[in-house]
């Protein structure tokens, strides 16, 4: 599965033609092209880089189907079962491990009794010793007062899956995959359009665009009038000295990532969690923090924030690749001891480029962090935002290329 050699003199020649030319090789664009393939149409997908190194590749894998709403909630089920499936058949791991969310105050309780109650079945309360004890926290830990159990939830390897899709699809017929190779122009024709690449020119009938934080790249006025605002989240891989962790675990969340949540939006205990973080740690919100880890191997993959107030240049957000805050670093780390009950030693750090976006928008998308737009004859946008590709893009995608081809 180790993808071709990005020196262009050893890299096979592209099919002169292709029902979908697919830009972006991120589980966004895989998941079209697979959906695409899947009905009989021949792709071909693009990647400027050698391998999976992109925002998808870059997060943690926990795929977040309980905390969806409304149509994500629709999306991320589909994409739950196209998961298990695809694992399967291409052999990646997958596991059905679900999440776990600790709470730490009773305002946050709240909430996930208002979620579970909403999720009917498919989430279960949790007292203060289950919540430890399935979070696999250092007991015992006074300040945990409950939780909930997310069975739904799944995590990947994510690259691993990336790597396994792509050489699953490469393999079939009537479908390639081409690393190292840059999209450069889109010309419409009649009926066709002609892409323009960094190794020759193909013929498709479609091209849809899943290049995630670079649409701005390709057409930055669709990328305004969306209102798509680049961020960049940073994670942290650390070790906890004298312990070990099931590599098979599920995803633990903090209270902060009930902030961010759709299925939360509704609790109105939420506005109680929010003024309490806004009086006693104004910080957490600055920073955007959400807590959560997974076990890998014999670490943790910790994150996310992003960069303080402090940190920014000016009040129009954060540019596309800031510097990395050592205030955000700080928070995560100050916030993972507190709910792991002891210190952890920093192995690497890196960030995440990710996009946000306004959720009340209209069309068929409108509240969802999904963004499908028709720039030019022939071509397709495909973004999803704020982190969810990896939750959300397999279902996403039978929605898409309904209309696609």
């Amino acid at each position: 599965m180790r993808p071709p050699s990005p020196r262009a003199a050893h890299l096979p020649p592209l099919p002169a033609t292709a029902d979908l030319v697919v830009v972006g090789a991120g589980i966004v664009g895989l998941a079209h092209a697979l959906e695409a393939h899947a009905r009989g149409h021949s792709v071909l997908v693009v990647e400027r880089d050698p391998r999976p190194d992109g925002a998808s590749a870059r997060r943690s894998g926990h795929v977040a189907v309980t905390t969806q709403d409304a149509a994500t909630l629709s999306c991320a089920l589909a994409s739950r079962e196209r998961w298990l499936k695809l694992g399967r058949e291409a052999g990646f791991w997958v596991k059905d491990t679900g999440a776990v969310v600790v709470a730490r105050s009773e305002d946050e309780l709240a909430v996930l009794d208002d979620l579970v109650a909403a999720r009917d079945g498919d989430a279960l309360l949790l007292d203060a010793a289950q919540a430890t004890q399935r979070a696999g926290l250092a007991g015992p830990h006074e300040d945990v007062v409950g939780g909930a159990f997310l069975p739904l939830d799944l995590r990947v390897e994510p690259r691993d899956a990336l790597r396994a899709l792509a050489a699953a699809l490469d393999s079939r017929p009537r479908a390639d995959v081409a690393w190292s190779t840059t999209a450069l122009t889109f010309e419409a024709g009649t009926g066709r359009t002609l892409v323009r690449t960094s190794r020759g020119e193909v013929v498709a009938r479609r091209v849809l665009v899943a290049v995630g934080p670079d649409l701005d790249r390709f057409f930055p006025e669709e990328a305004a009038r969306a209102g798509l605002r680049p961020d960049v989240r940073q994670v942290l891989q650390v070790a906890t000295p004298g312990r070990r962790h099931d590599a098979a675990g599920p995803a633990v969340l903090g209270g902060t990532c009930l902030l961010r949540d759709a299925a939360t939006a509704h609790s109105p205990a939420l506005a109680d969690v929010r003024e309490r973080l806004r009086t006693s740690a104004p910080e957490l919100l600055d920073a955007g923090v959400h807590l959560a880890f997974t076990p890998h191997g014999d670490t943790l993959l910790l994150g996310e924030a992003r960069r303080t107030d402090a940190d920014r240049r000016d009040d129009a957000g954060l540019d596309r690749d800031p510097e990395r805050s050592e205030a955000a670093d700080t928070l995560l780390l100050r916030e993972a001891e507190a709910l792991l009950g002891q210190p952890v030693e920093v192995r690497r750090r890196w960030s995440v480029p990710d996009l946000a976006v306004p959720r009340p928008r209209r069309g068929p998308f409108a509240g969802t962090p999904f963004v499908v737009t028709d720039p030019a004859p022939g071509v397709t946008t495909v973004t999803v935002a704020d982190g969810l590709g990896t939750t959300t893009a397999l279902g996403l995608a039978a929605k898409v290329v309904d209309g696609l081809l």
